[in-house]
């Protein structure tokens, strides 16, 4: 378990700026009640943004991302399982391919593929392990129909298999383990073989491009 505690390069909860705001945030908190609380800051105030993809290591650590008004999946797991570590919870990141039924038109001929390879999830551990996923902001989720995930510190916060409407949302159809870690350079290999036109021609700045956020 202590290796789930420490910091690394890119859950560097040990930062000075992550320091302080978990100090300003989570003081006085129990541990569950302070995870619970950086879930939600996750959530909600870092709004997901698909096309925010960066390819640089530095993007993906903690204490970068912390600064960011928006973001995707991966980097705000990371975010997560960093603050956790932060007040003492033991965390790893999760990845997993996925498929999204509502997902637009648009963004699926953009991305060339209807599978979302590597989305990243955090795990927590609060008595045991739970499954949290602290991707799309409540703002998002009512704008598309979908009810925003809420996660407790005591059951896990998966994506739904289907809306409010019966629709179908959300189906894992790949299990890529949990890690300790970030493992950047398998993600970054997984991205350049699962959507290379949408890689192509680089990426300006680190990121994809910069358009208003869409569901995914």
């Amino acid at each position: 378990m202590e290796e789930y505690l420490q910091p690394t390069y890119y859950l560097d909860f040990d930062h000075p700026d992550v320091q302080e705001f978990v100090q300003s945030h989570f003081g006085g908190l129990n541990p569950t009640e302070a995870v619970v609380r950086a879930y939600y800051f996750v959530r909600d105030e870092i709004g997901y943004n698909p096309y925010r993809v960066g390819l640089k290591r530095e993007q993906y650590k903690s204490s970068y991302i912390l600064g960011r008004k928006q973001n995707y999946c991966i980097p705000k797991a990371v975010l997560f399982a960093s603050l956790a570590r932060a007040v003492g919870v033991p965390s790893r990141i999760g990845l997993a391919d996925v498929v999204n039924h509502l997902s637009s038109q648009r963004f699926i001929e953009k991305l060339g593929s209807k599978v979302f390879a590597f989305h990243g999830f955090t795990e927590v551990y609060l008595d045991k392990w739970i499954k949290a996923t602290p991707t799309f902001d409540s703002k998002l989720c009512v704008k598309y129909g979908v009810s925003p995930l809420e996660f407790d510190g005591q059951s896990d916060a998966m994506f739904q298999s289907f809306d409010e409407n019966g629709n179908r949302f959300m189906e894992y159809v790949k299990d890529r383990g949990t890690h300790a870690d970030l493992p950047f350079d398998t993600i970054m290999q997984g991205f350049r073989e699962f959507y290379p036109h949408f890689l192509k021609g680089g990426i300006p700045e680190g990121n994809m491009i910069d358009e208003e956020p869409a569901a995914t």
